[in-house]
Formats: C-alpha cells, structure tokens, sequence
C-alpha cells in the first residue's frame, strides 16, 4: 500500500489508551499475559469488572471501618479513663455525713454488709487494715469500708457502657458501609456499566458481526451511542475502518466493472475495425455513384433525395473512419458552430426511420445559439439523443421538443441543450448507470447500449457535461451542456 493510502494519526490517539500523565513509560508497555494474569485476562469483560470493583469496594471499606474504629475506640478509652479518674476520686471521699452520694448514685451506689455483697475475708481484712481505701473487684465494682461501722459502699464502675458504645458504633460503621458498598455494586451493575461499557462494548460486537456477514446498513456504529472515552475511540476506529474498507472494495469492483467493459469494447473495437474495412469499398462505391446520378440528374425532387443520400453516405463513411480510429484518441479540431444546423441535421439522419414520420418534433432553439466545437462530432451526439426519444415516443403520438437555453460552465459562458420525450421515461434501476457502456433494457431489439457511452465521451471530450432524468410530467430528459464560443450571444 503506498504511503497515500495510510491513514494518520488522529491527535487524539498520539497517548496511549489507559495511560495517566506522570507514569514511567515502561509501566505502559505491552506485555504477555502469563500464569495468572493470563488465566485472569481469559474472563470475560463483566466477570472481570465485578471482581475488580469488588475488590477495591471491599478493600476501601475495610481501610475506612479499621481507620474509623480505631479512632473511635481511642476516643472513648480515653473518656473513659477521665471518667474512671472522677468516679474513684469521688468515691473515695465520700463519707456518710458529707451526703455527697447523690453524684455517685447513677453508678447505682449501695449500702450493705460484706455478706450481702460477697465479699471474700482477704478483702474485708484489706479494708479493715486500709479505711478510706478503695478496693476493686476482678468485675465491675468498687468496695470502700464505711468508717466506724461493718458495712461496705459498693459501686458500679460504666466499664460496659463503653464498651457498648464502642460495639454500637463498630454495628452501626459495619452496617452503612455494607448499605454503601451493596448501593454502590447495584449502581454500577445496573446503571454505569451496562450503559457506558457493557453497551458500547456489545454494539462493537454486533457490528462487527454484521461486517463479517456484509451488512452493511447494521456494520457502522451511530455516532449518538459512541461515548468520548477510550472505548469511543475504538468505536471510531471501526467506523473509520470499515468506511475505508467499503470504499476499498466499491473502487475494486468499480474497477473490475470497468475492466469486463474494456474487455468487451476490446473485442467491439477490433470487430468494428474489420466490419468498418469491409464498409470502405462499398461505401466508395456507392458514393461514386451518387455523385454521377447528380450530375445526370435534372429532377429537382431526384435530386433532393440525392443529396439527403450523399449526406448519408458521407455520414457513414465518417462512422467507419471512427471505427477504425476507435481504439486511438484523435485531437479533433474545435469552432464556433450554429447549433440549430446540428440538431436539424441529427434529425434528417434519424429521419430515415419510418417512425419518425409519425413523430412532432419542436425544435426551439433561437438561429443565433453557436456553441464550440466539432461539427461532425456533435452531430453524432445528437443523433443518438434524437434515436433515443425517437425509440421511447409511442407510435403515432410521440412528442420530442429540442430547447436551447444560456448557461454556465466553470464560470465560463455555456449552451444548455435538452432532448424531451413523451414516453415512459427510463426506468429507475437503469437510470444511475445509463450512460455505462451496454446499459440497454432493448440492447437485442433496437439498441447496442453504446449510444448514450459514446455520446457521453463526445461531450467530455469538448469539455461539456451530460446527464439524464425523467421529468415530472412524464417522459425522460437528456441534458447537454456545451461551452460557447467567447463572443457568442445569449440565445
């Protein structure tokens, strides 16, 4: 493929797809998957994403219940040691006629005998030994001797209140992080994924399947549904290649199609070459033989006929000399020429036929029109224009109207010529390739398909344009637009 055919670079490929700014480009390198990366890279698409999300949810809750906890429970040890600090030192100066108990009472403070509270006898020999002194149980209380008396203070120190609290907030933690992380999968199960991965991802799929089966109505992605993220890129991607890919395969097969009509005008080129050899004798004779009638001839309507088969015959003579020249570009020679000569010309010629003594024809193109280039060339031109309307007309009925009209061409001066008909106009799959060579619907009855080719390549030639429609009343149109000559007048 020469260097023409590639496609650059579009800017917004020049990073590579994934990579952030800032990393070492060899952490962006391709590599092989191997092991377990290979094992992971054989999941499909979905699979993968779940367990990647997944994974970072699990991670990221994790690190915010251990980090929260932690402080939490930091927190709160130390409240609880501020608070262990006042209960023990209001407990210890808490004596029976001060009538401080009442701060004290929410840790539900009691009176009672060591028989009542269980005291053990090291316990109670400890606070006989030590009055004022507080003695702590392995659970949850405080025992102090009351002064002067054998009964005891006992109360209850908050230990599992903070603990509780600390429990409370770990179940309250846990469970808004698991609320968080299941709303979290589901939006992203649900509604981000499916529409911004999951569905690009499926249309790319789908197209490319309809590529491989050549559909190509459902082979290109709409753009509407291409997001601007890296996988848009790759939607583009197919899009663009296919696209190319489709315009490959149109220009061969455009080109095959041009090959088979080379082909085939190879083989009417040399056919015509020697049918047109074979014609030059004959056609020498006979016109030899005319002009001899003429001289001898004193019968003015004999001799009109004379000349209308004079002119033929010269017709045909150039035709041969075309055949000949069929295969070789010839540098005709460029005028100013009167357009209403040409056409009434064409007409005489096509005029043989017995039809056209059925046919009105209008010719509505002012004396004046002159266009340029070649005279006998043109003439060709028209007489296939004329042949074509003449065939389509229906018998005894037909209508065929030549009009000429000032235009432009390239921004130079123009004549636009048209040939109507009143047939039935020509059919709409034809109607795209009717000036290809052998495009006929009666190429075995009256046709060769070649008209319309050939004059077609007379008026490119004469560096004019050509096209066919079929008009809105009825009836088909071929249109010819020709450069005039710089001085010529406007019709």
């Amino acid at each position: 493929m020469s260097g023409n055919n590639v496609m650059p670079p579009s800017p917004e490929w020049s990073q590579p797809i994934g990579a952030a700014p800032g990393l070492p480009a060899r952490l962006m390198e391709a590599r092989p998957l191997k092991g377990v990366s290979r094992r992971f890279g054989d999941l499909r698409v979905r699979p993968k994403l779940m367990v990647l999300h997944n994974s970072f949810f699990l991670l990221l809750a994790c690190a915010v219940y251990f980090t929260v906890i932690g402080v939490v429970e930091g927190r709160m040890r130390q409240a609880q040691e501020r608070e262990m600090t006042l209960i023990l030192n209001a407990f210890s100066a808490l004596l029976p006629e001060t009538g401080d108990d009442l701060a004290l009472r929410p840790y539900d403070l009691r009176q009672g005998t060591a028989a009542e509270f269980g005291l053990p006898e090291p316990a109670q020999d400890w606070m006989r030994r030590y009055p004022g002194r507080v003695w702590r149980a392995p659970g949850d209380h405080i025992y102090k001797l009351i002064p002067g008396t054998q009964r005891y203070y006992r109360l209850t120190l908050p230990v599992r209140f903070y603990e509780g609290v600390v429990a409370g907030v770990q179940m309250a933690l846990f469970a808004a992080l698991g609320v968080l992380y299941v709303l979290a999968v589901l939006v992203l199960e649900l509604l981000i994924m499916p529409r911004y991965v999951y569905q690009p991802l499926r249309l790319l799929l789908e197209a490319d399947a309809a590529t491989r089966r050549g559909d190509r109505r459902a082979e290109i992605i709409d753009e509407a549904f291409i997001p601007g993220d890296e996988i848009g890129l790759i939607l583009r991607s197919h899009n663009d290649t296919v696209r190319a890919l489709r315009r490959r395969e149109d220009e061969l097969e455009q080109a095959r199609r041009n090959l088979e009509a080379q082909d085939r005008l190879v083989s009417l080129g040399m056919l015509s070459a020697s049918v047109a050899h074979e014609m030059n004798t004959p056609l020498a004779v006979l016109h030899g033989s005319i002009e001899k009638l003429l001289e001898k001839s004193c019968d003015e309507a004999m001799r009109t006929r004379l000349e209308r088969m004079k002119r033929v015959t010269d017709r045909l003579r150039r035709i041969s000399a075309s055949l000949l020249d069929f295969a070789r570009l010839r540098r005709e020679t460029m005028e100013p020429l009167e357009l209403r000569p040409l056409i009434d010309e064409a007409w005489h010629l096509v005029a043989i036929d017995e039809k056209a003594g059925d046919v009105t024809l209008r010719v509505e193109v002012p004396l004046d029109v002159r266009v340029c280039g070649n005279a006998g060339r043109l003439v060709q031109v028209f007489v296939n224009l004329l042949r074509n309307a003449l065939i389509a007309v229906p018998a005894g009925h037909g209508e065929i109207a030549v009009r000429a009209q000032a235009a432009e061409l390239n921004g130079r001066g123009a004549v636009r010529i048209t040939v109507e008909d009143n047939g039935p106009g020509i059919p709409p799959e034809i109607l795209p390739e009717v000036f290809d060579a052998f495009v006929s619907d009666r190429l075995d009855a009256k046709g060769t398909g070649l008209g319309l080719t050939v004059a077609q390549g007379i008026v490119h030639q004469h560096g004019g344009e050509i096209r066919a429609y079929n008009r809105e009343q009825g009836g088909a149109a071929l249109e010819v637009v020709l450069p005039a000559p710089q001085e010529a007048s406007k019709p």
